[in-house]
This record gives C-alpha cells, sequence and structure tokens, in this order.
C-alpha cells in the first residue's frame, strides 16, 4: 500500500524553514497528512477558508516540494475535517496520572467582537503585511511591532484585525490585562472622571494594563486635554514594555489636529498600511462569507461581485446580505440574472474616492437649494434644521467621523448630532419618502465625490 507520509513530513519540514513564522503558523501549521494513493497525497484541512487560501497560495510550493522528495511527480488532493491536527498529525495523549488538568479556555472579554478572529481574516497583497505584523503582536504582545498602528480606508479590515489580535491574547494569554476600547469611548470616559473627580482611577485603569487597543485615534484631533492624556498613558506603557495597538483612517503625518511630540510617539513602532482588496483578494472574502452562512450563490454570481464592487470589504457584505435577504424572501434560487438586477445600485457607481463632509454638505445644500453656509449657520428654523440634520446623518452614515468631529463641521456640539441623528432614523420608520430622498443623495453624494 502506498505511504507518502514520510515525503510529506520532510516536505513541511523544509517549508517550515523557507516561509515566515507567521506565514507557516497560520496557514500551513493547519494542514494534516491524511492518505496517499497512486500519483496523489491527500492533505486535509480543518475549514474551506483555509483550504480556500492554501490552494490560491500554497498548493503549487507543495507539489513542488513533495515532486522534488519523492522523485515523482505527486497531485496534491484536499479534504476537509474540523478537528484537523497541525502538520505532524500528532495525536492528542492523556495527561499522565497526578498531571494537573490543563485550565480552561478563557470566557469572552466583554470588549472583544468573537467573530473577529485571525482565522476569519482573508489574506492578500493588500493586507499581508498588516496582517503578518498583527499575528506576531498576538503571539509575542509588548515585544516586536510596539506599538503598532494600522491605517488605511473606510471598510478594509482595521477594526477586524485590531479585535483579532484582542481575542487572540485573551485567549493565549488569559492572565494579560486587555482594553480594548474605540478612541470616541476613551475620550467619553475621560471626560466623565473630571467631572465626577475620577480621574486618578481612569489613569490606574489605563497604566496599569498589559496591552492596550484602540479603535480610530483619528477622532482625538483637537482634542487636547484626552491627547495629553493619552500621551502621558503612552510613555507608561511603552516604557513598560506593554502592548499598544492603534488604528486610523489615514497615515499618522495626515492628522493635522494633533501635536508633533504626539504624531512622533505614535510613529515610533510600525505603521502596516490597509489598502483596497485585489480580486483575487476579493473573491476569497466573498467566497468564505457564503461558505460560513452556508449560502448557496453560484461562482458566476461571486465574480460578478468581485468584478463590480472594487472598494472595501463592507460593500462586499452589503451585496450578499441583499441577495440572502431577497431569496430568503422570494423563496429562490439566486442566479447571475437576479444578481445584476438585484445589485444595481451598488453596481451603479464607479469606484468612489474618499466622502469628505464638505462634499456631503454641499450635495444637500444643493439639494434644498440653501447655500453651503447655511448648513453651519446657527439659525434653527425648519427651513435650515431639517436639511442640517439630513446631512448630520448622512455624514454618520458613510464616513468614519464621530459625533464631535461632525459637530465641528457643522458648528454644533456632540449631542445636537446625536440628536439629529435619532430623529431622522425615526422619522424613516414612518416616512418611507424620507428614507429614499436620504439614498439618492447618499448616492448623489458618492457620485460628487468621483468629479473633485
Amino acid at each position: 500500500m502506498l505511504d507518502y507520509s514520510a515525503v510529506w513530513q520532510e516536505a513541511m519540514r523544509e517549508l517550515r524553514k523557507e516561509l515566515t513564522d507567521t506565514e507557516y503558523m497560520m496557514w500551513l501549521n493547519k494542514l494534516g497528512y491524511e492518505a496517499s494513493r497512486e500519483g496523489a497525497v491527500v492533505a486535509c484541512v480543518p475549514s474551506k477558508l483555509i483550504l480556500d487560501q492554501v490552494k490560491l497560495r500554497y498548493s503549487h510550493l507543495l507539489e513542488e516540494k513533495l515532486e522534488e522528495l519523492a522523485g515523482e511527480k505527486l497531485a496534491l488532493e484536499f479534504v476537509v475535517k474540523k478537528n484537523t491536527a497541525s502538520s505532524s498529525r500528532q495525536e492528542k495523549k492523556e495527561a499522565p496520572a497526578g498531571e494537573p488538568p490543563k485550565p480552561k479556555a478563557a470566557a469572552r472579554h466583554s470588549q472583544l467582537n468573537e467573530k473577529y478572529s485571525f482565522e476569519t481574516f482573508v489574506i492578500g497583497e493588500s493586507n499581508k503585511f498588516a496582517a503578518n505584523a498583527a499575528v506576531a503582536v498576538a503571539k509575542n504582545p509588548g515585544t516586536a511591532y510596539n506599538p503598532l498602528l494600522i491605517y488605511g480606508g473606510v471598510g478594509l479590515g482595521k477594526t477586524h484585525l485590531l479585535q483579532a489580535i484582542g481575542n487572540a491574547i485573551h485567549k493565549n494569554f488569559d492572565a494579560k490585562k486587555l482594553v480594548s476600547v474605540t478612541a470616541e469611548n476613551f475620550t467619553n470616559e475621560f471626560i466623565y472622571s473630571i467631572g465626577n473627580k475620577t480621574t486618578q482611577k481612569f489613569k490606574n485603569k489605563y497604566r496599569s494594563v498589559d496591552v492596550l487597543l484602540i479603535d480610530d485615534i483619528h477622532f482625538l484631533q483637537k482634542k487636547e486635554d484626552t491627547l495629553e492624556e493619552l500621551f502621558h498613558t503612552f510613555i507608561a506603557l511603552h516604557d513598560n514594555k506593554k502592548q499598544i495597538v492603534f488604528t486610523c483612517d489615514r497615515p499618522i503625518s495626515e492628522l493635522k489636529y494633533m501635536e508633533d511630540r504626539i504624531k512622533s510617539r505614535f510613529r515610533q513602532g510600525t505603521m502596516a498600511n490597509l489598502q483596497s482588496p485585489s480580486y483575487e483578494t476579493r473573491y476569497a472574502i466573498v467566497k468564505q462569507m457564503v461558505d460560513s452562512r452556508s449560502l448557496n450563490i453560484p461562482a458566476d454570481v461571486i465574480d460578478l461581485i468581485c468584478n463590480n464592487i472594487t472598494t472595501n470589504v463592507r460593500e462586499l457584505e452589503a451585496a450578499i446580505e441583499n441577495l440572502t435577504a431577497y431569496g430568503e424572501l422570494i423563496d429562490k434560487e439566486i442566479t447571475l440574472d437576479i444578481a445584476q438586477k438585484q445589485l444595481r445600485d451598488l453596481f451603479s457607481s464607479p469606484q468612489e474616492k474618499k466622502v469628505t463632509i464638505d462634499i456631503i454638505k454641499r450635495t444637500v445644500a444643493d439639494y434644498y437649494d440653501i447655500s453651503f453656509g447655511d448648513l453651519s449657520a446657527k439659525k434653527r428654523t425648519k427651513a435650515l434644521s431639517d436639511p442640517r440634520q439630513v446631512a448630520m446623518y448622512i455624514c454618520r452614515q458613510i464616513t468614519e467621523y464621530a459625533f464631535e468631529e461632525i459637530g465641528q463641521e457643522f458648528g454644533k456640539n456632540y449631542s445636537t448630532v446625536m440628536h439629529a441623528c435619532g430623529r431622522i432614523k425615526d422619522k424613516m420608520k414612518s416616512d418611507p419618502t424620507l428614507e429614499g430622498l436620504i439614498h439618492n443623495l447618499i448616492q448623489k453624494t458618492k457620485e460628487n465625490s468621483i468629479k473633485e
């Protein structure tokens, strides 16, 4: 009976030396030898996601290595087995008598979303460096890549990687104290501590952690006191070799309203850029979405989506959600013709540039036949307040600006923007025409962003 297990083991040992630790541990370490047959080796993988990535990136490399070692061309085949061991295929042994039981898995961290993991993050050329840096941080927090800044546009996976780091550290280093927070919530907590005279408690909370994850630090621009507090927290943690990870929607150098000494601190570690995914990566992302939800969406529809949506992952997900809802409500299988009709609006606008608040304001002002300046005026007449609230709501929906940042652009405060967004959301429930209007204004805004 044919047995290529020894060839397989040697191939994996050699590849272990040739690839980076991160690459090997993330993908090839998940493979196992399953069986042999004439002219072929069968490997097992724990999920379709890993199977797709291995086929895309490593199957050719594996086949070359097997042929080199076996002296004959061997095809590589795969089977999916959920509990695949690592490439050594060592069976788990029972603990010897008297050996203490292994600790139970850590409970879910209240500030982390379990759906964000490295296993569900699809890696391509556009995000490979950022993903590898994130994995390295999760494996050895506080050593390499500290601080780590992950930056990129809307919907490219910044929050996913940040939370994946948190989930991995919490799982493997559950004794470490980890805090994950958005920059907006960090600011709100700080303001609350000042008002309630509990600033020392606030300082103790953030300066005593082993791992600090802060999402969307661009929100902190112009917030001098909060930035000052974060600056001293940063120094305290970094000097004690505690891990710090930030995300931002742009490179640190492009943050206009932040002191150079603070930007310098943020830049002293590793900065990893997330770019728009390539076609191959988009296809792998959509395939992973489809498989994880057990959806029946054919390959030609996936191809259609990936050829027409090139900007970010959120829009890919929106397309899948749209088709899923249609299929469930109409009880029909999704075909290429149905997909083209259902996703027509999503496909209609060309690739977007970054939408700014100024573009949104101009679009809304043109529709309501008012001036650009009227949207920031102090007047509270209905003729101005309604367009202003619509513009604020759109800003919150299609940009990553926080309530306070939006308020600054309209000459209003944080609570005014919150109230405006809540009011528009409530009105749309009872007024379908308003929902249609806002949809049209969003589409027009995106079209205007292309022209500029």
